[in-house]
């Protein structure tokens, strides 16, 4: 379908691959991973055609349709959110038009010639509006909007009312409306609450017959979808048949077998050069020695691809809180809109939190859960009842809001000295390349950095202060796959408490042991992990 072959691309000086070769096949579902910066995002311009190749050649059928998501939204403004998801399927609204206009043209007389082109013209119109789901365009449209959490009662609210959050779930529904051969997508998930992550990994698995290339953090959605794995990393591109989990394992034994050739052939050189060294100024021995030098040459040297960086970090033992670390009674939260009227977010919350629970606060966009976590944190008061700490009790609490509150203007390695005046430079030096900010990197300002850097750097924070109960809004939003896996086992080991929320469920599967789910403003609490809270809630609402 699509073949890239013998493909080179270089940004000014640094080369992102040289001589890479990738397909993609019809009907197949493949992930693309790889480090920042590797250039999956080139990959997915090279095949729009935004970018050229630097050498080597793309082919892809003219009528192949490929539609592209990414994390840039564009300008939205003047339609309705239907009207905005539909925009994007207008070659099929006039397809429409121009099919009305042939049949109308049928009933008049013409030539057999005529006649003939027309009903030629008129059959592919009709295959093409067919292929493009052209007779349940709306329907279609308002399913997927419903699906990703904009309900009937929004089709019509002006799309520029709606946050910047809510815009990327529509931009995903206008894509997924146009049903393309080859669907190219972004990170799709990122901005999903778990119901919609569950709705559109339905629906790319049910629904979409098409190919798939896409990028995803979600390790749970990435492993439920692809059935391939496209790896761009270190100059090169490596194609491997199988999931996300199947992908790692290969890797891993394709390293070790590799590390394994790569030791037997120095091994060999080091014998070969030994000898060359010892008996190169014999006579006797010229012969030989000339051999093993064209043999030498001959040999093509392995090279071991270097290892790539991640966070390496462990929460130091904190020290001991109570063993009740927050009692709540009666607790609830309500926002004064602008007409005056009282919004309710939750209510009637009662319960503890004891020492070294790890809690998942679960519920739809909406519901109350980083309100909840703001109270508990002290960020913003309720309404109405108590949240007490207990004893030795010091919380750290993380939020996308972390991050905007950085101050630009300072340094990485200054903004971690701030929490840890006492430390030496070098103490300080080894946190912040532990967080991949080593030499130069950790006297970058925040203000260049991006927003996965910046979650890092609040990460770094924490890292340099003794808490004991640790409250997290979406930390994982902005970190790679690797970066989340060295989050969670560092949680894991934590000897503290933790209340979170997170959209990503393997973190959830991996880390939790309590849940808490709020809907319609009431708190449920489910006393086991993830897996329970799913057994159970599904069976509460059967």
């Amino acid at each position: 379908m699509i073949h890239l072959t013998n493909i080179s691309k270089q940004h000014g000086s640094q080369i992102l691959f040289t001589d890479a070769s990738l397909q993609i096949l019809p009907g197949i579902r493949t992930g693309l991973v790889g480090p920042n910066g590797a250039g999956k995002s080139t990959i997915f311009r090279l095949i729009t055609g935004e970018e050229e190749a630097d050498r080597g050649e793309i082919s892809c059928s003219k009528k192949t349709v490929i539609d592209y998501f990414s994390q840039e939204v564009g300008d939205m403004a003047g339609r309705s959110a239907l009207e905005e998801t539909m925009s994007a399927v207008s070659e099929v609204v006039a397809l429409a038009k121009d099919i009305q206009e042939m049949e109308a043209a049928m009933a008049q007389p013409m030539t057999d010639d005529a006649l003939a082109a027309l009903l030629e013209r008129y059959g592919n119109a009709q295959e093409e509006f067919e292929h493009r789901g052209g007779y349940d365009l709306e329907t279609r449209a308002q399913s997927i909007l419903t699906g990703l959490g904009i309900g009937p009662d929004e089709y019509n609210r002006p799309v520029e009312s709606f946050s910047g959050g809510w815009k990327m779930r529509i931009a995903l529904a206008k894509i997924l409306t146009i049903n393309p051969d080859v669907l190219l997508l972004d990170e799709p998930t990122n901005h999903l609450d778990i119901e919609s992550i569950l709705w559109l990994e339905e629906w790319l698995k049910n629904e979409f017959k098409g190919a798939l290339l896409m990028t995803s953090h979600d390790r749970t959605f990435m492993n439920s979808i692809v059935s391939r794995i496209i790896e761009v990393t270190n100059k090169t591109v490596t194609t491997y048949g199988g999931n996300y989990d199947f992908y790692l394992r290969e890797r891993e034994i394709r390293r070790t077998n590799l590390l394994a050739s790569f030791r037997r052939q120095q091994e060999m050189l080091a014998k070969e050069e030994d000898f060359i060294a010892r008996f190169a100024a014999r006579v006797s021995h010229a012969a030989q020695v000339q051999s093993r030098i064209k043999k030498l040459e001959k040999i093509e040297r392995i090279e071991l691809p270097p290892e790539q960086k991640i966070m390496r970090f462990e929460f130091s033992d904190p020290p001991r809180s109570g063993d009740d670390v927050v009692a709540m009674e009666g607790l609830s939260k309500s926002w004064t809109l602008e007409d005056g009227s009282e919004k309710r977010v939750f209510s009637g919350v009662s319960g503890m939190i004891r020492r070294q629970e790890k809690i998942a606060v679960i519920g739809v966009n909406g519901a109350g859960k980083s309100t909840f976590l703001k109270v508990l944190a002290g960020k913003t008061e309720p309404t109405s009842g108590t949240v007490t700490l207990g004893a030795n009790v010091a919380v750290g609490y993380f939020s996308q809001h972390s991050m905007d509150v950085l101050d630009g203007r300072r340094s990485v390695f200054e903004t971690v000295q701030e929490v840890m005046p006492q430390a030496h430079i070098g103490t300080i030096r080894n946190l912040c390349a532990a967080f991949l900010f080593q030499g130069d990197d950790a006297d970058k300002r925040i203000s260049q950095l991006s927003g996965g850097e910046k979650s890092r750097v609040v990460l770094a924070t924490f890292l340099a202060r003794p808490l004991n109960f640790l409250i997290l809004d979406e930390p994982t939003n902005h970190l790679d796959m690797q970066s989340r896996e060295i989050l969670l086992e560092a949680l894991k080991r934590f000897t503290g408490t933790v209340i979170l929320v997170s959209h990503d469920r393997h973190f959830l599967h991996s880390l939790v042991d309590h849940v808490m789910e709020m809907d319609q403003g009431e708190m449920r609490l489910y006393g086991g992990d993830y897996g329970y809270y799913l057994r159970k809630s599904t069976a509460l609402k059967a």
